[in-house]
């Protein structure tokens, strides 16, 4: 079990005790013992909790998880499953007495099984090629439905001759005709499409119901479980409109589909009210704009008399639940980098019901967050916190509770940094910044410490009070960290976040050298010791800074964009960064692309500069951080690269990728700090 990797990790990272050993500061192997929950699903009744209790194998490089059961007390805390796997995505069934989950138990292929809750029985329901998607319950607890990707054949145009008898030729060549023909994470795409279909929990073959050339989004049953409701791009030109869905209706008895919603932009994440009569769902009227703001409707069940009920609240509302007796609904935003559960009304009144949700992202501080609630109003959710990766928590009428502690294990023996909530005004325009100041654990104000600037990424993302094993081990390191949400950021509403909109980045640069001032003023931090570093949209900002000021002694740009240019034509996203991020074409405007790309600033640089990206990174691919390095080497600028083996944008898809990055910025810092 866990405890016991814990424990042999221990063992071996360490030699025999003293009391200043047990008393020391993080290092990076404690990464393999980092624990935190996931996706909170609280029983119908609202008694009970399951969870995902994540974990990392130190031998063989993964990341796991099991389920985990507890009251909602917190007591009688016991694992559902257990073993060196993947267990996740658990759902309840309406009567609480069983559960679906996924897992690759049994061998590598990831199968949906259902548990009986009284007799932990388990049963595969799926020994399919491809893994079951989003799944959803009947209301009588008789049929599953889902979504699932159907491979489908495609006939190359390249006709190769035959092979003599033995002959050994290569590979014959990759015929590729499609928009969007490779995925960050996922590789090149095979042909096909995420279609529906429904199970019965007795067992069986799932049956499809849909057959069309499109992707469905997760079902959603209807009262009487002879309809279904998905989302989907159905239109024509959908390779180049990438999030222009409609909300659709379709019969399992006859595969009929009936499209609900018509507006231009996206329309998604549809939820059936508890009488059956109304559907809420998200969406927003598309203007082009970098930034949008996701908005709650509502809609009768067949499509008519929709309402905008959320205008008023500028924020992304995400995770929509009904309260049960249909007059309003339940839903996560995030607000000034901190997740929250809010209430609204069906005439737009906005209650705040918990807060301080988080902790999703162990790698960097994003906010990141899932809650579930149950029939009688009580809510399970990730609890977030500066001083530890996200827990159990829940709230109901008697408050908000922590429930579970998966780390303290750990940090009774390690020492973490302060982290302390930081605003400033930037000096392009006096807008106030957020951001949050990092000391390292046995901090001497009195003392001249190092700092390290960290950059978001997104752009249009947001960082809050969370924890970040790599913003600890930089502290655990004897750096000063600031990390910030500048102009563009999420979680301060529209206006906010669209200041960068077709301006990106430009005035980020001001923000954050603002926000660099006003720690330097605090008076514990050696100006003449400052770094930066920062990934994806915080890896431009880092390029960009570098280009525009020599007060850093050095910078870490990781899995950055360099030329605007290359970047959307070769980024997995080319439909949507030109025409969300860019006023035209680049072709239509290249002076624009290149006044913005960080490579035009290049003979500006004389920081010792490393770049640092996965070499399977299709978001921002490597070829960006190589257009960088070789400018910088024919500048004769110090630098350096490392390519993360394996790696896709998100660089810590394996423990060991994680702590590569925190020790190769670490090294780099380490080797120009006087």
């Amino acid at each position: 079990m866990k405890h016991l990797f814990k424990t042999l990790i221990f063992l071996l990272s360490f030699a025999p005790l003293s009391y200043s050993q047990v008393q020391s500061n993080l290092q990076l192997i404690d990464i393999f013992n980092m624990e935190f929950v996931s996706d909170p699903q609280i029983s119908p009744d609202g008694t009970k909790i399951i969870y995902v209790r994540n974990f990392k194998d130190v031998m063989t490089d993964k990341n796991l998880s099991n389920l985990w059961m507890v009251n909602f007390d917190g007591s009688n805390n016991r694992p559902l499953t257990t073993g060196n796997q993947n267990d996740f995505y658990p759902r309840w069934s309406h009567d609480g007495k069983k559960i679906i989950f996924k897992s690759n138990m049994s061998d590598e292929n990831m199968k949906l099984y259902m548990m009986w809750l009284d007799t932990k029985e388990t049963v595969p329901l799926t020994n399919t090629p491809q893994a079951p998607g989003q799944i959803s319950w009947s209301h009588n607890d008789k049929y599953l439905a889902f979504n699932m990707f159907v491979p489908k054949s495609k006939v190359s145009i390249v006709k190769m001759p035959t092979k003599p008898e033995g002959a050994k030729w290569n590979t014959p060549p990759t015929y590729i005709d499609e928009m969007n023909y490779r995925g960050d994470g996922q590789g090149y795409l095979k042909s096909g499409n995420m279609q529906l279909f429904t199970l019965s929990t007795d067992g069986g073959s799932p049956r499809q119901i849909t057959f069309t050339d499109f992707d469905h989004g997760v079902p959603m049953w209807f009262k009487n479980d002879n309809q279904l409701y998905f989302s989907a791009n159905f239109h024509k030109d959908e390779d180049l409109e990438p999030v222009d869905s409609e909300i659709y209706q379709i019969e399992i008895s006859d595969g009929a589909i009936k499209a609900l919603t018509k507006r231009y932009g996206p329309d998604s994440n549809p939820v059936l009210s508890p009488d059956g009569s109304k559907i809420a769902y998200t969406g927003f009227d598309d203007r082009h704009q970098g930034y949008q703001i996701t908005y709650l409707y509502v809609m009768n069940v067949d499509g008519s008399n929709s309402k905008l009920i959320s205008k008023d609240f500028d924020r992304d509302i995400q995770n929509v639940n009904w309260s049960s007796n249909g007059k309003g609904l339940y839903f996560q935003y995030d607000d000034k980098g901190d997740t929250k559960i809010g209430y609204i009304t069906l005439d737009g009144k906005v209650t705040t019901i918990a807060d301080n949700l988080g902790g999703l992202s162990l790698g960097r501080p994003y906010n990141a967050a899932a809650y579930t609630m149950s029939n009688n109003g009580k809510f399970a959710y990730t609890l977030g916190g500066t001083n530890h990766p996200s827990d159990l928590g829940v709230s109901d009428n008697n408050g908000n509770r922590r429930i579970t502690a998966l780390n303290d294990d750990l940090f009774s023996f390690r020492n973490i940094g302060n982290v302390e909530e930081l605003w400033w005004k930037s000096s392009y325009d006096q807008r106030d910044i957020q951001g949050w100041l990092v000391t390292p654990p046995n901090f001497d104000s009195n003392k001249k410490y190092p700092f390290i600037l960290e950059i978001h990424g997104g752009p249009f993302a947001s960082y809050g009070s969370v924890y970040s094993a790599e913003i600890q081990a930089f502290a655990a390191a004897g750096y000063v960290v600031l990390y910030a949400n500048p102009r563009g950021s999420t979680s301060y509403g529209e206006e906010f976040g669209n200041l960068i909109h077709h301006d990106y980045p430009n005035h980020d640069y001001d923000d954050l050298m603002s926000g660099v001032d006003a720690v330097i003023k605090k008076g514990f931090v050696d100006d003449k010791n400052l770094f930066v570093t920062g990934g994806s949209g915080g890896g431009v900002l880092t390029a960009w800074i570098v280009g525009k000021t020599d007060r850093f002694k050095a910078a870490v740009v990781a899995k950055p964009v360099i030329n605007w240019y290359s970047f959307v034509l070769y980024a997995d996203g080319t439909p949507f960064f030109y025409k969300y991020w860019f006023a035209n074409k680049p072709w239509e405007d290249p002076t624009n692309y290149l006044k913005r790309s960080p490579l035009s600033y290049v003979a500006n640089v004389t920081t010792p500069t490393m770049l640092l990206t996965g070499e399977e990174d299709y978001r921002t691919p490597i070829a960006e951080s190589e257009q960088f390095y070789a400018a910088l080497k024919l500048e004769n600028v110090e630098t350096a690269m490392v390519r993360i083996p394996g790696a896709s944008h998100g660089i810590a898809n394996r423990p060991s990728n994680l702590i590569a990055k925190i020790a190769s910025i670490l090294s780099w810092f380490d080797k120009y700090k006087n």
